[in-house]
């Protein structure tokens, strides 16, 4: 999608997609990668996630990238935070306890940017997308990140035409093929989420799939 769609969508508060709470997934899955309490976790289109505080909370650096400035700011504000802040490259960069978020393109973030990261978070970054950014997406994911690198993918599956997105229904076998070659991708969990999400009722659908992923070592 176009920035300025998202930067409409955070100025008009119309954040349906933001959980109020940490994501019960990452929270039953993480654990089972068995990463080291030091390990620096990416966390691709971020907004303001409770994820982040959560993956911090674990003794993890948490290396966000968020388009609005605004989800930005309000996520520091609303966990008592007071980022220091930089600009580097057309990002502003914010830090602190642990956290840092690139507020900017996340396809402009560069493996000099990131440095050094051991994981990654996806949970409304790939759904987020129309079909030809999706593979843009996963194509920089792979530039950015080494082969195998652990992490956790939540998608949405749905009938494409009883809806438009975003979020956007990603089939299973589009994630497989997206990731091929530089993951072995595993489902982890999966189930049909449309009677505890009335919005998508009220929006036709008649299905709404959940799909969790293990992302790991080809």
């Amino acid at each position: 999608m176009h920035a300025e769609f998202w930067q409409t969508r955070w100025s008009r508060n119309e954040i349906g997609f933001h959980l109020d709470e940490v994501n019960p997934y990452l929270q039953r899955h993480w654990p089972a990668l068995g990463l080291a309490p030091q390990a620096r976790v990416l966390v691709p289109l971020c907004g303001k996630s409770l994820d982040l505080g959560w993956l911090a909370a674990q003794g993890h650096g948490v290396v966000g990238v968020e388009l609005s400035p605004k989800a930005v700011e309000d996520f520091f504000q609303e966990q008592h935070l007071q980022p220091q802040v930089e600009q580097r490259d057309g990002f502003q960069v914010y830090r602190a306890a642990g956290l840092e978020i690139f507020c900017g393109d996340v396809f402009a973030l560069t493996p000099e940017h990131l440095g050094v990261c051991d994981a990654l978070f996806d949970r409304a970054a790939l759904i987020a997308l129309p079909p030809e950014m999706r593979v843009a997406y996963a194509a920089h994911l792979k530039r950015l990140l080494k082969p195998g690198t652990p992490g956790l993918l939540v998608s949405l599956d749905y009938d494409q035409a009883q809806m438009s997105g975003p979020p956007f229904s990603v089939p299973d076998a589009e994630v497989q093929a997206l990731l091929a070659g530089h993951w072995r991708v595993e489902i982890l969990e999966e189930g049909d989420v449309l009677g505890d999400n009335w919005r998508f009722l009220q929006r036709g659908l008649t299905r709404l799939e959940e799909r969790v992923y293990r992302l790991g070592v080809v």
